[in-house]
């Protein structure tokens, strides 16, 4: 993609972001942190573009035309329903978006609708029953790892019960945290919208082993409370992969060594895994601690995630040769 299209496909996904009138402060802050991070990669002036499509409302017609192949088309169409489906919902306002923009994009219906249903199968996975087998056991292929743990609780955390013992929980965590690293390393957009459903799983069933009754609200409101905004994150992670040539069929399969998506990877595996380690001492002490104090326990964890991505790096390559894309659904209802 040139230039031209990168920034075309980006001010779409920013159009889908602002499909439903982003009303969640929290989320409005997150997606501004990102056009701002990731303005100086882009060659172009994407906070300005952020604030073209808040205020100015660009028109989709003449976005679109930027975009002269079909490759590029389908992708900005299948960057758009992740968008739309990153907080788990297509509402009215974003299934009008999408499909007023297949038709303006000349897609299939049919090609349209798979891309569709197949994000919200993912999405939705995030809140089915829990898994019948160990917790420890691994995610998905390769063997199972050495769980890693927080080097101290939160400033203020009571120690609760939970179903599952404490190292099991490292392991359900250090697992997710491997997968979605292992996600981040595959070209597809597919996988790309499987990280965010597998961070909001990893939440629910924390919350839940400790007794607390989970819906969708809960864990989502988890995560945007640490500043991880659901659509703001998954905006980062498909536009650093858009910037650096590595979505869709640019490559045709892994073609990719951990090199140069070692950075983004990696920081899937740090903020799932930091991720995690804030939810155990959230619920494990009663749900207690304020936003400023969650915030603050989750800077170090994730600098300790961080410090862990070298030695599981090997295993992050592994999970990935062994990731069916047809199957991201089971993979995380098996969290």
């Amino acid at each position: 993609m040139n230039a031209e299209e990168t920034r075309a496909t980006l001010t779409i996904a920013l159009m889908a972001a602002f499909a439903d009138g982003m009303k969640d402060e929290r989320e409005r802050a997150a997606v501004k942190r990102v056009a701002e991070a990731l303005g100086p990669e882009t060659g172009f002036d994407l906070p300005g573009v952020y604030r073209e499509v808040l205020l100015a409302k660009p028109d989709l017609a003449e976005v679109a035309a930027a975009l002269q192949s079909q490759e590029s088309r389908q992708l900005a169409y299948e960057m758009a329903v992740g968008i739309c489906d990153a907080d788990g919902t297509q509402g009215p306002p974003e299934r009008e978006f999408l499909e007023r923009l297949a038709t303006t994009l000349g897609l299939d219906r049919a090609a349209a609708a798979a891309a569709s249903d197949a994000a919200e199968a993912v999405a939705q996975a995030a809140f089915g029953p829990e898994p019948a087998t160990d917790a420890s056991a691994p995610i998905a292929g390769g063997g199972a790892a050495t769980a890693g743990s927080a080097t101290g609780p939160v400033s203020g955390t009571i120690t609760g019960r939970s179903k599952l013992a404490d190292p099991e929980m490292d392991k359900l965590i250090l697992n997710a945290s491997i997968t979605n690293a292992a996600l981040e390393l595959l070209p597809e957009s597919l996988a790309s919208m499987a990280i965010i459903p597998l961070q909001v799983r990893l939440v629910y069933r924390i919350g839940k082993s400790y007794g607390y009754p989970m819906d969708t609200s809960n864990a989502k409101d988890f995560i945007a409370t640490l500043g991880l905004g659901l659509t703001g994150q998954y905006l980062e992670q498909i536009g650093r992969r858009l910037l650096g040539g590595v979505l869709g069929g640019v490559l045709g399969g892994m073609g990719r060594s951990i090199g140069r998506q070692a950075a983004s990877s990696g920081m899937a595996f740090a903020t799932t895994w930091a991720l995690g380690q804030v939810a155990k001492q959230y619920y494990a002490g009663g749900r207690t601690l304020d936003a400023d104090k969650l915030k603050a326990a989750f800077q170090p964890l994730l600098s300790q995630g961080k410090d862990m991505i070298a030695t599981y790096a090997p295993q992050i390559e592994e999970r990935a040769r062994s990731i069916d894309l047809k199957k991201l659904p089971q993979l995380i209802s098996r969290v």
